[in-house]
């Protein structure tokens, strides 16, 4: 079996560089799945979970909250403001955040700004999913 370089990145630091045999992430246009020897590409994902499968097989799950992916035959790089492992996500603190931007969408008299809303709503959601496609594994 083959394997490729996988790296995530986050604003502030490197949180993950291993070689993995599959990466699946979310693009705008739905998931993109990355073997070994894939066609170079530069594509935005969306809020949401990242798969790889490690060299041994190992499944690990990640939570980017939109950015970059970029392939090339051996190597996948994966940019992202917020990037995190699904374990290490709080769920209380993501319900919270769901329910806020919620209400924030909901108040038409705070003069909210509603795209805004609707991203942190998005956002807060793709964090719950990823939770839920970790537990699933």
């Amino acid at each position: 079996m083959s394997f490729m370089q996988c790296t995530i990145v986050s604003a502030e630091k490197e949180i993950f560089s291993e070689s993995v045999s599959m990466v699946v992430a979310t693009g705008s246009l739905g998931e993109i799945g990355i073997t070994p020897g894939h066609s170079q590409l530069l594509t935005g994902i969306i809020p949401g979970p990242v798969k790889v499968v490690k060299e041994d097989g190992e499944e690990e799950v990640f939570f980017l909250s939109g950015g970059f992916i970029e392939v090339q035959p051996d190597v996948v790089t994966l940019l992202s403001d917020v990037a995190v492992r699904a374990e290490d996500i709080d769920e209380a603190e993501a319900e919270k955040a769901k329910e806020e931007a919620e209400k924030m969408k909901n108040d038409a008299e705070a003069g909210v700004d509603f795209s805004r809303a609707r991203a942190e709503l998005a956002e807060a959601a793709a964090r719950l999913q990823t939770l839920r496609k970790l537990r699933k594994k």
